[in-house]
């Protein structure tokens, strides 16, 4: 079943559209495809179209009785998105050339649709950016700050569970063990996945603004966190004279449970704001003088 106003012919318009669209940055996709193969940062990248794909179906309901009107203020935005991308290839900044195509892709909605399809397809559209990888100056900005923090909070709680430890840079020393947090390790990797859940869990909550303000801006406390957990957890083992354990916590299990600690972690959050924020509504008294006037009690006059 199509979404209201949405007919077979305007469905197989888009597709012809977005065919030219796909085959002209084919280069780009495989790219970005091979970024999120090899890069544990942006693993989470093959998960990012089928989220935008749910959203956009999920939202179909809000096309119902809207305006839809082609509007050629679409087409500027695609020739600003074809800038974006030529000035990515004269500069060499292969981000230009990804993030282009968001913006292509919203003038397309916007020539085919105006406002009104583009606030209807706007968010799902922009989700998309969570795939596109950093620049690399952003990236080492981000990297080396949270190494910092990671490195600190766990030598803190490493110490606090008694075990010795002391941090000389961004290198906790053990009893008899050196453990260097690298920037894989540091909290970026589980930044931009937490950004990513956690704008996607705002999107589809039905909750207030300052809620899902609320979940967006803990994703870096979150991704730091479970960061902190794995390497507590591996110290404490190399402590335990359980070092081959340790070394598979480390870099292969604890990759995979990092994840599912902090959506662990963004679902406990979500559990304390409901309860913790009191919402506004009219109570039994309100109830029960609503319950006496005259529209309530059907008196005529």
């Amino acid at each position: 079943m199509l979404p209201p106003r949405i007919s077979m012919p305007i469905l197989l318009s888009a597709i012809l559209v977005l065919v030219p669209v796909a085959w002209a940055y084919w280069a780009t996709f495989a790219d970005i495809a091979e970024r999120w193969a090899n890069d544990p940062q942006y693993s989470h990248g093959f998960l990012v179209p089928l989220f935008s794909a749910y959203l956009l179906w999920s939202r179909r309901g809000r096309l119902a009785g809207a305006d839809i009107c082609p509007r050629w203020w679409g087409v500027g935005l695609i020739a600003l998105g074809g800038a974006l991308r030529l000035t990515g290839y004269a500069l060499y900044q292969p981000w230009l050339d990804s993030g282009s195509l968001l913006v292509v892709l919203v003038g397309l909605v916007a020539a085919a649709g105006g406002r009104r399809l583009l606030a209807w397809a706007a968010p799902p559209i922009l989700f998309l950016a969570f795939m596109i990888p950093l620049p690399y100056r952003a990236q080492t900005l981000l990297g080396g700050g949270l190494q910092a923090v990671a490195t600190t909070a766990s030598t803190y709680s490493l110490q606090t569970l008694g075990v010795p430890a002391v941090a000389e840079g961004n290198v906790i020393l053990l009893t008899d063990t050196r453990m260097g947090v690298v920037e894989a390790c540091g909290g970026l990797t589980m930044l931009v996945t937490f950004f990513a859940l956690s704008v996607g869990v705002a999107m589809v909550a039905p909750r207030g603004w300052m809620t899902k303000s609320a979940l967006v801006l803990s994703a870096a406390p979150i991704a730091v966190l479970s960061n902190v957990v794995r390497i507590v957890v591996t110290g404490v083992l190399f402590e335990s004279n359980q070092s081959d354990l340790a070394r598979v916590v480390f870099h292969d299990l604890a990759g995979w449970l990092m994840m599912p600690l902090g959506l662990i972690l963004l679902l406990a959050e979500l559990y304390v704001m409901d309860r913790a924020v009191i919402q506004v509504g009219p109570g039994p008294a309100a109830s029960r003088a609503d319950a006496t006037t005259p529209a309530a009690a059907g008196v005529a006059g």
